[in-house]
C-alpha cells in the first residue's frame, strides 16, 4: 500500500484563489476605413486624382448610386482575421472586404451591409473551400457586429463630426482646404 500524506497546506481548497487570467483577446480581428457616402453629394473627382484615387472615387459613387447616400457608409480597405488555434503562425484565415453598411434612421445600429470579401491569407494546411465559403459569409456578419460597436464607442459621431467641420472650412475658404489638398 502507497503512502499517502496529506497536504501541508492548512488553507480549504476552496479558498485559494484562482491564478490571475489575462484578459481575452479577441479571436476575430476586424479594421476599415469609413466614409459617409452623403460626402460624397456635389463633389467632383479632381482633375488630377491618381489612378487609385480615381477608382475609389468610382467606388463610392457605384454605391451611392445602389445605396443611396442616407445612412450609408462605404467601407474601405477592410480586413477581417479569424484566429483557430492559440499558436500565432498556424490557424489565422484572413480576409479583404469593402462596400457598404446601412444604419438605422438614426445611425444608431447596423441594419445590413454589402460587402466583397476575398480569401487574402491563410496559415491552415486543413482548410477546406466550403470552410472558407462558409467563413466568408461570417465576415459580413463579424463586420456588422463590429460597425455597432464602432458606433457605440462613438467613433461614427467623431467621423460625421470631421466631415461637418472640414465641410465649414471648405464653404468658408471658397471651396480650397489648404495648398495641395
Amino acid at each position: 500500500m502507497a503512502d499517502v500524506t496529506e497536504p501541508s497546506s492548512t488553507i480549504p481548497p476552496s479558498t485559494i484563489p484562482a491564478p490571475a487570467m489575462p484578459p481575452p483577446t479577441p479571436r476575430v480581428d476586424i479594421e476599415f476605413d469609413c466614409l459617409p457616402l452623403r460626402s460624397m453629394v456635389g463633389r467632383p473627382l479632381p482633375a488630377d486624382a491618381s489612378p487609385g484615387l480615381e477608382q475609389l472615387w468610382q467606388q463610392l459613387r457605384q454605391a451611392a448610386d445602389k445605396h443611396g447616400t442616407h445612412n450609408s457608409y462605404y467601407l474601405n480597405r477592410g480586413r477581417c482575421q479569424f484566429h483557430l488555434t492559440n499558436h500565432p503562425q498556424i490557424g489565422q484565415i484572413a480576409f479583404r472586404f469593402g462596400g457598404v453598411v446601412l444604419t438605422d434612421a438614426a445611425d444608431q445600429r447596423t441594419v445590413s451591409a454589402d460587402l466583397t470579401v476575398d480569401l487574402a491569407a491563410e496559415t491552415c494546411d486543413w482548410l477546406e473551400a466550403s470552410v472558407v465559403a462558409w467563413l466568408a459569409k461570417s465576415v459580413v456578419r463579424a463586420v456588422e457586429l463590429e460597425f455597432d460597436r464602432y458606433i457605440l464607442a462613438g467613433d461614427l459621431a467623431r467621423t460625421q463630426q470631421r466631415l461637418a467641420e472640414l465641410e465649414q472650412q471648405a464653404e468658408a475658404s471658397g471651396g480650397f482646404l489648404g495648398m495641395y489638398l
